[in-house]
């Protein structure tokens, strides 16, 4: 038995030994896993709004772009989710850091892999859907119109939404978003089954898309616009990307940190700082029923 014991040490000894080095720091490994689940979420979100745009209602309809979304944003979240949290979005990572869930320092880590991590969807997707893109547009790469496709990659608003609307609009839907991911991972409350957090974030996101995405295409994320929207500035949709809805883009960018903080807090105020402590739950308990 001894030498059996000694045996099995001494090989898991070997076998330690014998794992591949770790060649990457935790900076690296945070930035990367944040990037790629970023950029597979926007390919994979972008990619089903350029399938219902060229293919003009014949390949879905705004419920399967709210479905694409909910399900990409799942699927970032498996591919980042134990390593950099899988924010895939600025305005996430920026109440992280208000509240002290993530070190300021990080921030701008987190900002530079989401916003290349869009840029680079947007071109994959740019690239794939190419022909589909000149054949629609009759080679004319507008913003605004009946053939407008720069739709494809960044939100603009409701011809009838006004800025302030539309400020509103932004402010509100990221705030429910980060007030929803604050309670699913609220491990003193009722948070999403172990194992199925992804599940149910991709579901949050398709229930506001369906809720809330009419006014101007729920951004809710201001990396995820930007980034995309660059790309279309650079591409050949150039400038009025930045000018389209009396001058829309900056929406997305202010609201949406404005809006995430105050979700956060809200949750924060009327739910989590009153949870009791662990000491007071098992007073709570009574002495006959253990």
């Amino acid at each position: 038995m001894g030498q059996s014991v000694e045996l099995e040490v001494s090989m898991r000894g070997k076998l330690e030994v014998g794992r591949p080095r770790i060649w990457l720091n935790e900076l690296s490994r945070v930035g990367l896993a944040e990037f790629l689940s970023t950029y597979v979420m926007m390919t994979l979100g972008l990619g089903s709004v350029a399938q219902v745009v060229t293919g003009k209602g014949g390949f879905g309809t705004f419920f399967s772009i709210n479905i694409g979304f909910g399900l990409a944003v799942a699927m970032g979240v498996h591919i980042g989710g134990t390593v950099s949290g899988a924010h895939m979005n600025g305005a996430v990572s920026f109440a992280l850091c208000v509240y002290g869930q993530l070190p300021w320092k990080r921030l701008p880590l987190y900002i530079f892999a989401q916003l290349f991590g869009s840029f680079l969807a947007a071109a994959t997707v740019y690239g794939v859907y190419y022909d589909a893109i000149s054949t629609y547009a009759g080679g004319n790469l507008s913003v605004t119109g009946e053939r407008a496709t720069a739709g494809i990659f960044a939100t603009y608003p409701a011809p009838y939404l006004s800025v302030l609307g539309g400020f509103v609009d932004q402010v509100f839907g990221t705030a429910i978003l980060m007030l929803c991911l604050t309670a699913l991972g609220d491990e003193k409350n009722k948070p999403a089954a172990k194992g199925a957090e992804s599940i149910f974030v991709g579901l949050l996101v398709v229930l506001i898309g369906i809720s809330l995405g009419s006014n101007s295409g729920y951004a809710i994320n201001p990396t995820r616009d930007f980034g995309p929207r660059l790309f279309t500035a650079i591409a050949g949709w150039g400038l009025d990307v930045f000018r389209a809805g009396n001058g829309w883009f900056w929406v997305p960018i202010v609201a949406t940190p404005i809006g995430a903080v105050l979700g956060a807090g809200l949750y924060k105020v009327c739910i989590q700082m009153h949870h009791p402590a662990v000491s007071e739950q098992y007073q709570e308990k009574d002495p006959s029923e253990e």
